[in-house]
């Protein structure tokens, strides 16, 4: 009796697929998926087939009665971001339990920095609109995200050989900075606020905070139809469905308990993130980035004072902020900065701290009508200012690297001629 031919693609061995959602964790990987589906937007957006592009992001499916008939678009913005920012929440809670920022003396000064890192790019935009014909003020808090999965990307790849305190400075900054634009959106954009939805938001999450800290675990086919219900009646209640994500996120423990290995915050970051990075935000990017490019739409954004608040504030505002706000902590207070950093290293993390990218699109998304022209030109501009901020760090960063390696080679090669 003969053998059955094998499959070219089949299923992925137990090992395979740990291998596979492993990659997926990476920081880099994240990254990159981010970037792909934001290109394949723009190529799509800009081909003869930008039809179908608008036509399925325009196309809606859901109950309405439960007021979510949404477009693609809306599913992904909404829906998928939840999953995203469950996965910050986790971290964030992790963060402040057990992580840098615990301890106030470690976090002080990239908490301040992230605070000034977001301080500044909102006033930089508030001042061109201001100033402005025709300036729009409601795009205050574009500018203001730095997104986490981009800069450490960044960092780790341009980077090497720099302090790991630096990376420690990066990744606080940046957590703290997720709050901060989860406490704005969750404040400056809710929509027509029920409060009736929102109390049930609130008391699904409270059940869901109950049930996860059983002993022994609770059922996912438990836990999942609790988060699924929080999202929704967060949605129906006018605050932005993201923030349900975020709240779940903060219920889940994050110390182990006794008889546990990890925190059951680690194992669900664990288990949430290669979705969150491998489908959740590459799709978010995928409908979210697609703006037209052409020359004419390019000139008409650079002279939009809303796309000029945002990349301004992106490039200029976000390195100002940080490191003003540090400077000023480091004189006015007596904080120290870790003995290995040097104020050239400040500024390129400052300078990749100007990668806006996933949260900067969301707020624009929330800021402007959807097909306005503000809303195409701050997405081009969140765009064009993010790569900028990820080019001049990313080359700062190198240059601080090989700066570092050719001290380090000429204290070894001194050391070897007094010990010859």
């Amino acid at each position: 009796m003969s053998t059955p031919p094998k499959p070219l693609l089949g299923r992925l061995t137990p090992g395979g697929l740990r291998n596979f959602t492993d990659t997926l964790r990476a920081e880099n990987t994240g990254a990159i998926l981010l970037l792909a589906g934001a290109v394949v937007a723009l190529i799509w957006a800009n081909s003869p087939f930008s039809e179908s592009y608008r036509a399925l992001g325009n196309l809606t499916f859901g109950p309405s009665r439960l007021h979510l008939d949404l477009s693609v678009a809306q599913w992904a913005t909404d829906g998928l971001l939840a999953i995203f920012f469950f996965v910050v929440g986790l971290e964030l809670k992790r963060e402040m339990v057990d992580g840098e920022l615990r301890r106030p003396s470690t976090a002080i000064v990239p908490i301040l920095a992230a605070v000034g890192g977001m301080a500044v790019p909102a006033a930089v935009y508030s001042v061109i609109n201001t100033l402005s014909a025709g300036g729009d003020p409601n795009g205050w808090a574009v500018p203001v995200a730095t997104d986490i999965a981009f800069a450490v990307a960044v960092l780790t790849i341009f980077g090497r050989g720099l302090p790991t305190a630096l990376r420690a400075f990066l990744l606080t900054l940046a957590v703290v900075d997720d709050l901060l634009g989860i406490v704005v959106i969750a404040v400056f954009y809710a929509n027509g606020l029920n409060f009736v939805w929102m109390v049930a938001a609130f008391l699904s999450i409270g059940v869901f905070a109950v049930v996860v800290r059983r002993r022994g675990g609770a059922s996912p086919w438990l836990l999942l139809p609790l988060a699924v219900l929080a999202w929704a009646f967060m949605h129906a209640s006018g605050v932005h469905a993201t923030i349900a994500g975020v709240a779940l996120g903060f219920t889940v423990p994050a110390l182990a308990r006794t008889g546990e290995r990890v925190s059951l915050a680690e194992r669900y970051e664990h288990a949430w993130r290669p979705l969150s990075a491998g489908f959740a935000v590459p799709v978010f990017a995928l409908f979210a980035a697609g703006v037209t490019m052409s020359a004419s739409a390019l000139s008409e954004a650079a002279s939009n004072p809303a796309a000029q608040g945002v990349f301004f504030g992106l490039v200029l505002g976000k390195p100002i902020g940080i490191l003003l706000a540090t400077w000023l902590l480091v004189t006015f207070t007596g904080a120290a900065l870790d003995v290995s950093l040097r104020w050239l290293d400040l500024l390129a993390v400052a300078c990749v701290g100007g990668v806006g990218f996933t949260v900067a699109l969301l707020i624009g998304e929330l800021s402007f009508e959807p097909g306005t022209a503000n809303n195409e030109a701050v997405k081009a501009a969140v765009l064009v200012g993010s790569l900028a901020s990820a080019a001049i760090g990313g080359g700062l960063l190198a240059w601080r690297s090989s700066v570092r390696s050719r001290g380090a080679l000429g204290s070894a090669e001194q050391t070897g001629e007094l010990v010859g």
